[in-house]
């Protein structure tokens, strides 16, 4: 009997219907999973886009899955507070404040959210993935003045560096004198400059100076070293000049003074000044050849004329400055050197002078004086020094760098001088009439007031208001050549005998700028005398003179315009009755 067929071998097509149903269901089930992912993607994608990525922080502020709104604004308000402190760099006890203005330094918000990545637009699935569960702190981004910066810590280093001072010896009496040597320092400028940008705007408040240590050449213990090796020698002897046939001594004491024992090419080396062995060496060796003459002016007819200098024939304090040098450590008849004789021009040539345009008189004034023989002597010393000084423009004419100590043996002699407000007997007594006359002759010239002091109290045979005291070294009289013109004073005395007043008198030559007046205010602000007592034996007897305070006016013109005014305040004590006695007692 034959086998009944199966179904599929009844209906074949059945079987197949039924594969084709299931791949349409698959092909439903995978299209409607794509359209899910697609769809989820797409969600992701926006959701990633434009948003910081989550676990973000700048700085350590937390801007994680904001806008990049909402990230800028968080940024801004969390860092306004520190960004807007001075940066301070410390220096041990010593702190230095920039403002971030100063400084150059400035948030830049949009550049520090930039470096996230946030404005990207994301479609890599791992790129969101890891916007949705990454983590990240990225640094504070910053706007910066290079300039300004390097500017600002240029600053620092300007105040905190120290240059090293080198250990050297010196021969202020003839004998080795050492200075120690001290280390110096100096900021590590890039270093600050990476140190700060580093750390603001929020580590900036604390920050520690970059500093290197330099330290000298030498040490103390070459110093003591060099003291007895290359010091002692040197000022062991004489040092015999030969020059042609003709020879000098220059001893210790000429060269000392220009000598020095200081570090050269990194070690201690004997070196001699030339400026300062120029004088020494010249006194030293007037044996040898003729000295220069300056060229000065002469009074003649009434007008200055400049006398022609002349050059000398001597030996070159250049010459003798390099050569001493290896002669120095030598001993006995070996300290020799050999030099030529030089050509040698004055210190003011013919030219210098004439391009000083000292042409006329600018002013003259004069002042009487009884007859003192101390007077005659101090007065005309003290002219004698002054007259034939000349001032380029610019310069500062000092009385008492001019005329020195008054001593006798600056040609000096006990006269008398007001001290502590009476007379007394001291030598240089009358110097202050030099002063005075000097003083108008300044004024009417036109020249800086730059210091004078009247006497404490007035003396009648002083223009009121305008006079001068000096005292050695205290009290200076000192006028400032403010012209284009060199200025030319010509000082000299009158003498005065028994039967005649004698004349101080002072006049100033060079080109007249100015047409100068003076005028004064009334006296005020009286005051009157007291009474002195003084038996000791310097007492000089006085009559007492009322004091006062008056105002000195000085009025520049030019071609008629008054192109400037002056007022000057003289204020006078009054001058006590003295009497050379002892004080009555009370009740007399």
């Amino acid at each position: 009997m034959a086998t009944a067929p199966t179904l599929s071998e009844q209906d074949p097509s059945l079987d197949e219907q039924r594969r084709k149903r299931g791949n349409i269901i698959a092909l439903i089930v995978l299209t409607a999973v794509g359209l899910v992912v697609v769809v989820g993607y797409v969600v992701l994608h926006f959701a990633t886009s434009d948003r910081v990525p989550a676990g973000t922080s700048i700085g350590g502020v937390e801007v994680g899955m904001v806008s990049l709104d909402e990230a800028r604004s968080t940024l801004g308000d969390e860092l306004e507070g520190p960004a807007a402190e001075p940066v301070r760099i410390v220096r041990g006890k010593k702190t230095y404040e920039l403002t971030p203005e100063e400084a150059g330094l400035a948030v830049d918000l949009d550049a520090s959210i930039a470096q996230t990545g946030a404005a990207d637009s994301v479609w890599n699935p791992l790129t969101m993935i890891d916007v949705l569960v990454g983590s990240e702190d990225y640094p504070v981004e910053l706007d910066v003045d290079e300039s300004a910066l390097d500017a600002a810590v240029a600053s620092v280093a300007e105040d905190t560096d120290r240059e090293v001072a080198e250990g050297r010896i010196d021969f202020p009496d003839g004998r080795p004198e050492v200075t120690e040597p001290k280390a110096g320092r100096a900021v590590d400028q890039d270093a600050t400059v990476a140190l700060v940008r580093g750390s603001y705007p929020l580590e900036h408040t604390t920050l520690k100076l970059p500093v290197d240590a330099l330290e000298p050449t030498v040490t103390s213990d070459d110093l003591t070293a060099a003291v007895t090796e290359i010091a002692e020698p040197a000022v062991s002897g004489p040092v015999k000049i030969v020059v042609g046939k003709k020879s000098a001594q220059l001893a210790p004491s000429d060269y000392a003074e220009a000598l020095s024992i200081q570090v050269t090419d990194g070690k201690l080396t004997p070196v001699v000044d030339p400026m300062k062995l120029a004088e020494p060496l010249a006194d030293a060796t007037t044996e040898i050849g003729t000295p220069a003459k300056d060229a000065t002016i002469a009074i003649r007819n009434g007008r200055p004329a400049v006398v022609p200098g002349k050059p000398g024939v001597g030996v070159a304090a250049d010459d003798v400055a390099t050569a001493i040098v290896p002669v120095l450590s030598k001993s006995g008849d070996a300290r020799v050197l050999t030099v030529e004789a030089s050509k040698k021009q004055p210190d003011r040539t013919t030219d210098d002078l004439q391009k000083l345009g000292i042409e006329e008189k600018v002013s003259s004034f004069s002042t009487n004086f009884p007859y003192a023989e101390y007077r005659n002597v101090n007065q005309g010393r003290a002219a004698q020094l002054v007259n034939g000084t000349i001032l380029e423009p610019g310069e500062t004419f000092s009385f008492n760098d001019t005329v020195g100590e008054r001593t006798a043996a600056n040609g000096f002699t006990t006269g008398t001088m007001i001290s502590n407000g009476v007379f007394r007997e001291d030598l240089g007594g009358g110097v202050s009439q030099v002063a005075t006359t000097l003083y108008n002759a300044g004024f009417f010239a036109g020249l800086e007031d730059v210091t004078h002091k009247p006497h404490s109290f007035y003396i009648s045979r002083y223009p009121v208001g305008r006079e001068a005291t000096v005292a050695w070294p205290t009290v200076d009289l000192k006028f400032k050549n403010t012209t284009d013109h060199g200025i030319y004073i010509q000082a000299w005395v009158n003498k005065s005998t028994p039967g005649s007043s004698g004349s101080m008198n002072v006049t100033m030559w060079g080109t007249k700028k100015w047409d100068v007046t003076a005028g004064v205010s009334s006296k005020r602000n009286f005051r009157s005398p007291a009474t002195r007592y003084d038996a000791s034996d310097k007492c000089v007897p006085q009559g007492g003179v009322t004091g006062f305070d008056i105002d000195v006016f000085r009025t520049f013109k030019i071609d008629g315009k008054v192109v400037d005014r002056e007022t000057i305040t003289a204020n006078y004590n009054a001058a006590d009755n003295v009497k050379c006695e002892k004080a009555p007692k009370k009740g007399d």
